[in-house]
């Protein structure tokens, strides 16, 4: 009697075991394969970490968060673990951890946006080396990660170029986020801009230290403008936003006031259709989708660094402000810069250094 029921336990166990296996079984064959019997082909998920900025500043973190969007919708892709997703950043000390939880959530493809991840970056890509990562705005040596650098020095040449043909006083300002190799890029082609159009005119160069303080903005425009800056571009992320509620704060207390503000990374005309002159475009966007798109592919460049330029349409200038006094003009001598910059018979200074040699032709 004993023996017999021992053997109907076991007999139960093992039938157990079975269903259970086969459940599993079928549990894969879902993930596995698609209704015809064929195999489903696995999304190619991509995630990115944004510096303190913010995925809503406006700016550099927000063009790379379009770009990461713009290829979830080419690709079919919902935000999540599944398709594109971001994490934030509120400090420095959270780029590591942002890098290594996107990493461990299985995206094939992680990016640091900004130079200030650079660390960050390099750190986990050694950690996790079978896990490709990409970096904008700095390079980062290792086999598994792409970096990108664009030529920012270009598009802010040309919005010297408007600055100064637009200026009715020849003072211009130039707010920078913090000095980096990659803002002395926007400041040395501005000034070169500036100077190739009109020589006579002065800028005022001032840096915040950071790019997310917009009421810091705010006060270094409030006084630019105070002093006769008629034309502020800046370099600042979301810093900058300070910039346009200055300006705009100004033209409404007086709408007759001759003054503008030059946007960055995007088309920033949105921020005050009375004060936007023009916006020195970066196309983190384009970049982040392209080298999503080649990673996607089996062309991911680990290892390599893309450099996006005129040429490459990764930077640009925004259309100039209708209500801009010297649109025909400013239009007509950006169009001539830019195809000499494009053919290289002009070479734009991308550092200090550089801008000190350089001469218009």
């Amino acid at each position: 009697m004993k023996k017999r029921k021992i053997g109907m336990a076991l007999s139960l166990v093992l039938a157990a075991g079975t269903l259970l296996g086969a459940c599993g079984k079928s549990n894969d064959n879902t993930n596995d394969t698609a209704k015809d019997g064929g195999k489903k082909e696995k999304a190619f998920t991509v995630a990115m970490v944004t510096d303190v900025g913010g995925v809503d500043d406006k700016s550099f973190n927000q063009s790379a968060w379009q770009g990461l969007q713009d290829y979830g919708k080419e690709n079919g892709l919902t935000k999540g673990k599944e398709g594109y997703d971001y994490l934030q950043s509120t400090s420095d000390a959270d780029y590591s951890t942002n890098l290594n939880t996107l990493a461990r959530q299985g995206f094939n493809l992680v990016f640091g946006i900004g130079f200030l991840m650079h660390n960050a970056v390099d750190e986990i890509a050694k950690q996790q080396p079978k896990n490709n990562f990409a970096i904008i705005d700095d390079e980062v040596k290792e086999p598994n990660v792409a970096s990108v650098l664009f030529k920012e020095q270009e598009a802010a040449f040309l919005a010297g170029v408007a600055a100064a043909l637009q200026t009715k006083t020849n003072k211009i300002g130039f707010i920078g986020g913090m000095k980096i190799p990659v803002i002395e890029r926007f400041e040395a082609g501005f000034l070169a801009g500036v100077k190739a159009a009109k020589p006579e005119a002065k800028v005022d160069v001032q840096y915040s230290g950071a790019f997310d303080k917009a009421e810091l903005g705010q006060t270094i425009a409030s006084k630019m403008y105070s002093s006769g800056d008629d034309v502020v571009f800046h370099a600042a992320g979301a810093t900058g936003n300070g910039l346009f509620k200055e300006a705009s704060d100004l033209k409404k207390k007086d709408p007759n006031k001759e003054i503008w503000a030059i946007g960055v990374d995007q088309d920033q005309s949105f921020m005050g259709p009375d004060v936007v002159l023009t916006s020195a475009m970066k196309r983190v966007d384009l970049a982040v989708k392209d080298i999503a798109t080649k990673a996607k592919e089996g062309n991911f460049p680990g290892g390599q660094t893309t450099v996006y330029g005129l040429h490459e349409d990764g930077v640009g200038l925004a259309p100039i402000n209708s209500k801009a006094s010297n649109k025909a003009a400013i239009e007509k001598a950006v169009k001539e810069w830019t195809d000499k910059i494009k053919s290289g018979a002009v070479k734009v200074p991308g550092t200090l250094k550089e801008l000190k040699t350089f001469k218009a032709q």
